[in-house]
């Protein structure tokens, strides 16, 4: 008896919320429209890059294990060029990572063709989660799909490309001193968070507004 009154009480409460919420948003936007919007796409944008970059972090971590060592230790790198920082000495590329290995030599998970293919393979099934959801629930997008993945993808490639070239700065001397779980989610994280603000940019571009008004006209 006592949990049956309890549960209306409950109900009423979370209902409570949910109206002061909508009426206070419903205020702030009717105010502050251009605001509002802007406050909508962004929280919308981070919550699903978020999510997506767990997917990326799940893949960079345990997909180089499934591949193995014989591509771990494989050298994928263009263009080449020797570096040395931090008492680090490492190749740099913009394709591709250094094969990584331990004191004695022996080739270790996180590096070479291995890493590099879980990294794309990882960024690019996230990409294909992302786009549809800020297309059409961020951004609310009715401009033509196919343009618009044309150039994300254009997007995504150029991205991927200054990503590498910014990683393969640091990741060799975070290699060297982090351990590889840590390593990962330095790698999400700091490639999540520099590609994440350009493709708030880049999804303004591509989602226009007033596109689906100037549509339906």
């Amino acid at each position: 008896m006592t949990e049956n009154a309890k549960q209306p009480a409950a109900k009423v409460s979370t209902n409570g919320i949910v109206a002061w919420w909508m009426h206070t948003w419903g205020d702030f936007q009717s105010k502050h429209p251009v605001l509002a919007k802007w406050v909508y796409q962004i929280f919308y944008f981070f919550v699903f890059s978020m999510g997506v970059t767990i997917v990326q972090y799940l893949i960079f971590t345990f997909m180089p294990y499934l591949l193995g060592k014989d591509l771990a230790g494989t050298e994928f790198m263009w263009p080449q060029v020797n570096m040395s920082l931090f008492g680090v000495d490492f190749t740099w590329s913009l394709l591709g990572y250094n094969v990584v290995r331990d004191a004695a030599g022996a080739v270790v998970i996180g590096g070479g063709l291995g890493y590099f293919i879980s990294y794309e393979v990882g960024s690019f099934i996230a990409q294909c989660i992302n786009f549809p959801l800020q297309r059409n629930i961020t951004f609310k997008s009715h401009g033509n799909p196919v343009y618009q993945a044309m150039w994300y993808f254009i997007a995504w490639v150029a991205i991927s490309l200054i990503c590498n070239g910014f990683n393969n700065l640091w990741m060799p001397i975070a290699q060297a001193y982090v351990p590889l779980a840590v390593y990962n989610l330095l790698v999400t994280f700091i490639t999540g968070g520099v590609s994440m603000i350009i493709f708030f940019f880049v999804f303004k571009i591509i989602f226009p507004e007033g596109e689906a008004k100037a549509e339906a006209e």
